[in-house]
């Protein structure tokens, strides 16, 4: 947002959450094509190295996953100080969440360091997998602690409206990433041959340069704030407080979703083989897909935080979410013609694939293409709410929704009910629904829009 000739910031567009939308799209593919390109340059060294790499992942793919759901708190934080246009506010925002993010970092190294390797060691087929994945977790931990600090200024760009920055850096790093994972996985031009702890040297070294990268511009653009006296609240301790009390029911939520998919992911094992394979291929296809609506949403909610730090009215909040809700249907639509294209294609994409297993996948679509439409409207309400300080009862709604309908309905259709693969897939979609009227009623009552930013 900007002023216009009047000096009243101008209202934002669909066009200002596009900008924000599509660097938070293309950074989401990024982030989930690395954990491809990783897998693929350790094929080359078996299954065996697969298994390790895909086990020691699983265990550092958690840790990242909470400091992403902390960082996404900090940048709802950024974006009100934003719109507050107070300097202490974004310092206060950034300080707080990286104090945070290095705290669980710091928490998560400990654990991937004990716990995780009694997870690897209890869970690997034989010893030299079990090996293999502690030693690619020992190189990891350096990709936690690198990206504790660059997720939080990737929030810090995020919230103030600036997503390119973090997604023209990622960009410069990723050949890095990539590179250096060749060279070190194989040993080439005389380098170590580390095998599958490669791939974890290429991400750590990756992410330290994107996190610099990123420091850079921040301290280009702020000084770090080492200019800003004082902090939102008093103190930095009362703010640190403030800030936790606001973020952990979304660090919950995230936890919460990790747990209900890892159950329902046991569940579906019981399923007959070919059904099986069919979620298990669709899975990954609706993470990625529906990056497109997720990020519209997110982006929403940015928008939405920084009008309401700026003391927008009623008026201005109803305006601006009626034209980004038609936006969420048109990035509905898209990641409906992507689950289409991924169904019409199927044969040439798994082109080995059994006719039942090819059957259950034709029988998802359907489900597949009404999905984006009550998941994207959910996300709108979900990042507004929490946009408007309402992160507790955002995280009642996933959770309860989670634990009393999707995993006990899950293992009720698959333990009890012998029924076909569709109508088990098909939870997903009655979750959505499931979902509608909680959020959305929260949503038009209003009261968020008069809430005091605490």
């Amino acid at each position: 947002m900007h002023k216009g000739d009047g000096g009243r910031a101008e209202m934002p567009t669909n066009r200002t959450v596009f900008g924000i939308a599509w660097p938070l799209t293309l950074m989401s593919v990024m982030t989930h094509a690395i954990v491809v390109i990783d897998a693929y340059l350790v094929s080359d060294l078996g299954e065996a190295a697969l298994a390790a790499m895909g086990l020691a992942a699983a265990v550092g793919g958690i840790v990242l996953g909470v400091l992403l759901s902390f960082s996404q708190a900090t940048q709802i934080r950024i974006a009100q100080g934003t719109g507050i246009g107070r300097l202490e506010a974004l310092k206060t925002g950034f300080y707080a969440g990286l104090t945070l993010n290095l705290a669980i970092a710091g928490l998560g190294v400990l654990g991937m360091l004990t716990i995780g390797r009694a997870i690897v060691e209890a869970s690997a087929h034989t010893p030299a997998i079990a090996a293999a994945a502690n030693r690619y977790l020992a190189v990891f931990v350096f990709v936690v602690l690198a990206e504790a600090l660059a997720k939080c200024l990737t929030a810090y760009f995020n919230g103030c409206g600036e997503p390119r920055w973090p997604f023209y850096t990622n960009l410069a790093a990723l050949p890095v990433n990539v590179g250096l994972s060749i060279v070190l996985i194989h040993g080439l031009f005389g380098a170590p041959e580390l095998g599958v702890a490669g791939a974890a040297a290429g991400s750590a070294v990756g992410s330290a340069l994107h996190a610099a990268l990123l420091a850079c511009r921040f301290h280009f653009k702020t000084r770090s704030f080492v200019d800003v006296r004082g902090w939102l609240h008093g103190t930095f301790a009362t703010s640190l407080r403030r800030h936790l009390a606001f973020a952990w029911p979304i660090g919950a939520t995230f936890v919460s979703a990790t747990l209900a998919t890892s159950v329902c992911a046991i569940i579906y094992a019981r399923l007959p083989v070919n059904a099986f394979a069919a979620l298990t291929l669709i899975m990954p296809w609706i993470m990625l897909a529906g990056q497109a609506g997720m990020s519209w949403a997110q982006a929403t909610g940015i928008v939405v935080a920084q009008l309401l730090g700026r003391g927008a009215g009623e008026r201005e909040l109803d305006a601006f979410l009626g034209r980004a809700w038609r936006g969420a249907f048109v990035a509905a639509a898209v990641v409906a013609a992507l689950y289409l294209a991924v169904i019409l294609f199927s044969d040439r994409l798994y082109a080995e694939l059994h006719d039942e297993t090819r059957e259950a996948l034709w029988s998802f679509l359907p489900i597949l293409l009404l999905l984006p439409f009550p998941k994207g409207s959910n996300a709108i309400c979900g990042n507004t709410l929490r946009a408007a300080g309402e992160t507790l009862y955002v995280m009642n709604v996933f959770v309860w929704a989670q634990w009393l309908f999707r995993v006990p309905a899950t293992a009720a259709l698959v333990y009890w009910g012998g029924v076909p693969v569709t109508w088990v897939f098909s939870l997903l979609l009655l979750e959505e629904i499931l979902k509608l009227p909680a959020f959305h009623l929260r949503l038009f009552q209003g009261g968020w829009k008069r809430g005091v930013l605490n």
